[in-house]
């Protein structure tokens, strides 16, 4: 049986890429990262004729082989070390119809390599609309090799590409161009000191800073017969390559690709001109982030609700079907529960998603960047910082890793020390339950408080990283200069298979990454909750009874007694004091009767376990921290989930529900338990708009990210950085929060 067929999925940014890998490889792929680094890896299987699977890597981005970040040094390393596992038989280059002359300047120098590589030219759908015409048999024969013309949109070509990477032995390995042409002397020399070598491979190897061959590199310095040029010279000779090939792809497209100009124009500049506005610019961006998170809020509500109930009811079931235990209360109060605080909120952060792929689908992020780039500079940042603070918006972690495209060490350091402040898919849950429970729901001109709350939490987030940034640029003392260039893609309607494709594998990244996290902490709380080695552990039934009896229920249980029977007593739409003459009033007095009874027993119950939790572990833990935590308007149930939530922000919901389900023999969504908590002076809720504001505010700020610590780490090289980094975050965000509640409370 033969092997699988290694393809590298190679090509410039904006060029289709995901939607040749979506199209090829389906829902069977995967997102890792490359080995000992944070460069991200997609990998995927593809069916061919006859029965042969395709291994697809989806590269990162590159415009040519000569590298400016490591994002491009992985597609380089990869091509140039055929002792890697995922050294590709074929490459498959994809290019854009419109932007074909660029595109092969990668394409040629692939080809050199001596790698088998097919040409896609995708987006062949727009020909007609921009009066382009190919001659595509001429161009295959000019460039010595095999092409699909392709539209990822209307799925046509896919096929073409399948065949075509079975029939990859077939493909010449002749290259475009000759290389030693730059300068024959010194590849001569270059060849005669190493004449089993390839020689472009050589090239590649000096002129790039890639550490994949350090055999071959310290031949190279070692070699008596052969001095190497400075890098001045080398770079003035990648320019003479760049020339040379682009003599090459000027002669071969004169005689096949025909452009009608007059048919090519159409409304891009006109879109530009308003959408890159220095005026309405900002307020299409302002009005678009608006409709985004009012829709997040409104089409969410159904589904979250629905999850909430569902959760709810399954842990009752759990309790009420299965024998009472350790392992019954380990799945239903532990486990369930700490799951179920995250999983209600996938509506959202899937909303969120679907909106952050249809503005990149369409080529709208590209503007954006270029819009805020104007933004940016007075702050020591450029347009290309822009992209790691929006992609901050799903993840800090990636938006990090984004750096990467940074040239300039200054610009990039400043954004990876800022890029957290961004408000990220972790916090949304949060900030969601929070607005939840102590924004009201009224309306302004259409939009929501809720939605106007989330959006200026982001806009408080993105401000301060801001902010950050300027004061950054004027303490670091590092000398640096740079250019910012950004392209420009055409304006397309989205492809929904790439982003159903994009908001699938985001959610179920995001999901089940945090999943993994909450399930671990969750086991951990709910024994620490259920367990104590005191007395009053131990013996928390009787001293809890001792006490109704002597001083009655506590205010938390009298307000539950009373809000179910006011409940009841509106859904019968009966009222001893309107309708004292009503038929079934005697009955419901005896409703309302058994109904206080049983209401006690559970008030009783709940009495119970709230004062076992109090002295369990987790309990003297909380109390512990609790004066740290209480000028913030937090109790030490909070404390304890704003500790747990380091790991990851998002475990601060999943903490909650589980406290909250310890020992709870309650059907009460998670919602509905906080905003059952009262405040320690037990005369108003915990969650009210101080403490609520409080701690949105203290999550917009902290740096409550382990991961993302580690990342900064690995990128700075140095721990010093993100220990600032947490220092200085987590100092702020304690006393922008308690500021914020001594106002407001």
């Amino acid at each position: 049986m033969s092997k699988n067929i290694n393809v590298a999925l190679i090509g410039n940014p904006n060029t289709g890429k995901t939607s040749v890998f979506n199209q090829l490889t389906g829902l069977k792929q995967k997102v890792g990262n490359y080995p000992g680094i944070t460069v991200e890896k997609k990998e995927g299987v593809c069916k061919l004729p006859r029965g042969v699977k395709a291994h697809i890597l989806d590269l990162p981005g590159t415009y040519s082989l000569n590298t400016t970040s490591l994002d491009e040094s992985v597609v380089v390393e990869l091509l140039l070390n055929k002792n890697d596992k995922d050294y590709p038989d074929v490459a498959v280059v994809v290019s854009d119809v419109e932007n074909l002359k660029r595109n092969l300047l990668l394409f040629t120098q692939i080809k050199d390599l001596g790698i088998p590589t097919i040409l896609v030219i995708n987006m062949a759908d727009r020909m007609s609309r921009k009066g382009i015409s190919l001659d595509i048999e001429t161009l295959e024969e000019k460039l010595n090799t095999k092409i699909a013309l392709v539209s990822t949109r209307k799925g046509n070509g896919i096929e073409r590409i399948k065949e075509l990477i079975a029939d990859y032995k077939t493909l010449s390995t002749k290259p475009n161009v000759n290389t030693s042409r730059i300068s024959p002397e010194y590849f001569g020399r270059l060849q005669k000191a190493f004449p089993k070598e390839d020689l472009y491979k050589l090239w590649l190897v000096i002129t790039q800073d890639v550490n994949f061959m350090p055999i071959e590199k310290k031949r190279i310095q070692d070699a008596t017969s052969f001095s190497t040029k400075s890098k001045d010279e080398l770079k003035k000779l990648q320019h003479k390559e760049t020339v040379l090939r682009y003599q090459f792809i000027n002669n071969t497209l004169k005689e096949t690709y025909k452009v009608d100009f007059q048919a090519a124009k159409g409304l891009r500049a006109s879109f530009d001109k308003v959408l890159t506005h220095k005026v309405f610019g900002y307020v299409i961006f302002l009005v678009i982030l608006l409709t985004i998170f009012q829709a997040i809020f409104d089409w969410s509500t159904y589904p979250q609700d629905f999850i909430d109930e569902q959760f709810a009811m399954a842990g009752e079931w759990i309790k009420n079907t299965l024998p009472p235990g350790v392992f019954t209360d380990l799945l239903a109060e532990g486990i369930l529960a700490g799951i179920g605080g995250i999983v209600i909120f996938i509506p959202q952060i899937a909303f969120l998603f679907l909106f952050i792929s249809l503005l990149e689908e369409t080529g709208y992020m590209s503007r954006v960047v270029f819009l805020m780039d104007k933004l940016m500079r007075p702050f020591g940042l450029s347009g290309k910082s822009v992209v790691p603070l929006i992609s901050g918006t799903a993840c800090a972690i990636p938006a990090v890793m984004a750096t990467r495209t940074i040239e300039n060490w200054k610009e990039r350091l400043i954004t990876i020390l800022v890029t957290p402040f961004t408000t990220c898919s972790a916090r949304l849950p949060i900030y969601l339950i929070l607005i939840a429970l102590v924004i009201p729901k009224g309306r302004i001109l259409g939009l929501s408080y809720q939605a106007l709350t989330l959006m200026l939490l982001y806009i408080i987030g993105f401000g301060m990283a801001i902010f950050s940034a300027m004061i950054l640029n004027k303490i670091l003392k590092i000398k640096s200069s740079s250019l910012f260039m950004v392209e420009m893609p055409t304006y397309r309607l989205p492809l929904l298979k790439n982003v159903a494709y994009t908001v699938i594998e985001k959610t179920k990244s995001f999901v089940f990454g945090a999943g993994k996290i909450i399930l671990a902490i969750s086991i951990v709380l709910w024994f620490l909750g259920s367990n104590g080695h005191s007395e009053d552990f131990k013996n928390a039934e009787s001293i809890v009874n001792k006490r109704i009896e002597d001083e009655g229920l506590s205010n938390y249980s009298k307000n539950y007694i009373q809000n179910n029977i006011d409940t009841y007593m509106r859904s019968t739409k009966l009222s001893v004091v309107d309708q004292p003459n009503a038929i079934g009033l005697k009955s419901l007095q005896d409703s309302v009767l058994i109904m206080t009874k049983e209401l006690k027993e559970r008030a009783k119950a709940q009495e119970v376990a709230s004062y076992k939790l109090e002295h369990s572990y987790i309990g003297y833990a909380g109390k512990a921290i609790e004066p740290i935590v209480r000028p913030l308007g937090y109790d030490w149930k909070i404390g304890i989930a704003v500790l747990t939530s380091f790991a990851a922000r998002e475990v601060f919901v999943g903490t909650l529900a589980t406290i909250y389900s310890v020992g709870n023999d309650e059907e009460e969504t998670i919602k509905s338990r906080m905003s059952a908590e009262l405040h320690h002076s037990g005369k108003k809720p915990l969650f009210n708009l101080a403490s609520g504001i409080s701690l949105m505010l203290f999550y917009a700020f902290a740096m409550q990210c382990m991961s993302t610590l580690a990342i900064v780490k690995k990128e700075t090289n140095s721990w010093k950085w993100p220990l600032l980094q947490l220092i200085f975050m987590s100092a702020f965000a304690y006393i922008v929060a308690l500021t914020a509640y001594q106002i407001l409370k």
